[in-house]
């Protein structure tokens, strides 16, 4: 089966949350999206890079902001497609689907951050749309949140539940070691 690697909104914007202590989960997921890239650039296998730009100019991902720009292990390489998108899926406006069709890709590896908005976006467009959906559970990373109730939810409670609501419904939940092993058979 023809596979791509999503790699969505690995930017300067989140990596600056971090810098600025915000509690996030996954600290291995920069690592991890390294080795998928290397495995799947390795194998000729088709990489896309998403890269999210806010329309407003106070938004940390505006095109002219410094969060804009891609953090350094996930830079894409000068043949690799990059999709830029306005909103939280990767798929909706963009030529996204339409670039992975002409490439006959049948299956999709999702991967990035944040784990409960643009990946988790990205994984339900391409399940609805007919795609075989694998999300990278230690390759995306979410953050603390406060609910409208005012209660709070730890990054690892929201990366859990992220995970959780995708499984089995619109993709295939795996860590990246279980995916280099699908991709080898």
């Amino acid at each position: 089966m023809k596979t791509a690697l999503l790699v969505i909104d690995v930017q300067m914007a989140l990596a600056h949350d971090d810098a600025n202590g915000a509690e996030r989960s996954c600290p291995q997921a920069a690592d991890n999206i390294s080795a998928l890239l290397a495995v799947f650039r390795e194998r000729g296998d088709a990489v896309f890079h998403v890269h999210h730009h806010g329309t407003d100019t106070d938004d940390p991902f505006h095109s002219d902001a410094p969060g804009v720009e891609v953090q350094p292990f996930a830079k894409p390489l000068t043949d690799e497609p990059v999709i830029v998108k306005y909103v939280s899926s990767a798929f909706a406006a963009s030529t996204l689907e339409a670039d992975l069709r002409a490439q006959d890709i049948q299956r999709v590896v999702l991967c990035g951050a944040t784990a409960n908005h643009c990946v988790e976006s990205a994984a339900r467009a391409a399940s609805d749309i007919g795609f075989n959906t694998v999300y990278a559970a230690d390759a995306v990373w979410a953050y603390a949140v406060t609910g409208p109730d005012g209660l709070e939810h730890s990054a690892e409670q929201v990366h859990s539940t992220s995970l959780s609501t995708l499984e089995g419904e619109f993709a295939s939940v795996l860590n990246t070691e279980n995916i280099l092993n699908l991709l080898r058979r």
